[in-house]
């Protein structure tokens, strides 16, 4: 069946020259023509794109659906709190492992993120925690339940990392897309009936301006990916966090970031918004948007500050309700003077702000059994409860950092002064 939107695109179909009784006539005669060819009309009432099926905004989900998307997020964007992520895969998690001495066991990953699960206190700073698929169906030693029912249990929603492995794009320089879509459906229903509620995708993309990266082929080929992902993850009852991450690696200033931090999420919006994405169900995972690690011009904190604000506020819709950044590679002192900054320079912007750290939070605790080759986990613990803090009171606005932290200083002036 032709779908027209309006009548007036059949009136088109009249010739112009003639007088307007004659055009009245000739829409009446096209109009009863269409109705017998079977082409239905459609008004403006019927609503914008409604024979599209674009921009739906999550059309296909049932009320009670939406309305469990949207507490998800909301609970995420609980002020003052964020995200431990603790999705590495077994490889990286135990690369890190290693790099101190440590064995890299089922059970070793299952005791060191228990420890992460269950310190004392650290649900008044957590919201969420992102899974690996491994630790989704592990137990805790303390009473047998699993980690998804104990984070439940503690106040802290479990999610789930659902990606696969990179892949390199043919013709672009070594850019990649990540894999799994294909069979992320049925993930996503074994994920939920396993007791997430929330999932996280990873697009990772570098800026190299003498390579012409990213290109419009690697944007959009990445940010369809994440809007297709969140798209399937409604569909099956999983929030999505959508994640572009940018990496600090390059040259490039500040400017040249935020330039391409904008093009990077205007395209993701938009392609969620295309593929009929719930965004007021959906929540996103920015980098901190940085000049390159190798940027020879200093920036202070509050000029990275602005930044981020500056891309937020030129492209971030509304009706997503946080942010909850991720460290790529910053310190725990650098990210949470960075976050603090951003939420004392946001003004009256209506998101909440806040973190979802793996590295900034593991690194340090995993440096604590680089002498002993075993995991202390009671001074893990201790010191996790202590970065947790630093990370609320930057999710809050209050870290107040020292010396040069958050900056970026040029590393041949750390040599100079050193």
């Amino acid at each position: 069946m032709i779908i027209l939107n309006t009548h007036e695109t059949m009136a088109k179909m009249v010739s112009t020259t003639t007088t307007r009784p004659a055009r009245k006539a000739g829409r009446m005669a096209v109009m009863a023509s269409g109705s017998r060819l079977g082409i239905r009309c459609r008004s403006s009432s019927d609503g914008v794109g409604a024979g599209l099926k674009t921009c739906h905004g999550g059309a296909h989900l049932s009320a009670a659906t939406k309305a469990e998307l949207e507490r998800v997020a909301a609970l995420i964007a609980t002020p003052g709190k964020g995200i431990t992520a603790c999705d590495e895969g077994p490889g990286t998690i135990g690369g890190r492992f290693e790099a101190v001495g440590l064995q890299n066991s089922e059970e070793a990953r299952r005791s060191y993120r228990q420890m992460l699960f269950e310190t004392e206190g650290s649900a008044d700073y957590l919201c969420g925690a992102i899974l690996d698929p491994e630790t989704l169906y592990q137990r805790s030693s303390t009473d047998g339940a699993l980690f998804p029912e104990k984070l439940s249990a503690l106040g802290v929603v479990p999610g789930v990392k659902p990606h696969l492995k990179i892949y390199e794009l043919p013709g672009q320089g070594g850019a990649t897309v990540m894999q799994g879509l294909d069979s992320l459906a049925a993930r996503c229903q074994e994920y939920a009936a396993a007791g997430a509620k929330f999932a996280k995708w990873r697009s990772p993309l570098a800026i190299d301006v003498a390579a012409g990266q990213p290109s419009s082929l690697t944007i959009q080929a990445n940010m369809d990916d994440l809007a297709r992902y969140a798209l399937i993850c409604q569909d099956n009852g999983l929030m999505p966090i959508v994640e572009p991450d940018i990496s600090l690696k390059g040259c490039h200033d500040l400017e040249t970031a935020v330039m391409v931090n904008v093009q990077v999420q205007s395209a993701l919006y938009k392609s969620m918004l295309d593929h009929g994405v719930f965004m007021e169900g959906a929540t996103l995972k920015p980098n901190i948007v940085n000049p390159g690690l190798d940027c020879e011009k200093a920036y202070t904190v509050e000029e990275i500050a602005k930044a981020n604000i500056d891309v937020l506020n030129r492209c971030f819709p509304c009706s997503m309700k946080g942010a909850n950044f991720l460290s790529g590679g910053q310190s725990l002192a650098d990210a949470s003077a960075r976050l603090s900054a951003m939420n004392q320079a946001k003004g009256t912007s209506p998101w909440n702000l806040s973190f979802s750290w793996s590295a900034a939070l593991q690194l340090p605790l995993l440096e604590l059994a680089r002498e002993t080759k075993t995991l202390c986990l009671e001074e893990m613990s201790a010191l996790y409860l202590e970065e947790l803090k630093i990370a609320g009171a930057a999710a809050r606005g209050e870290y107040v950092p020292k010396g040069n932290e958050g900056a970026h200083v040029p590393k041949q002036k750390v040599v100079a002064n050193a």
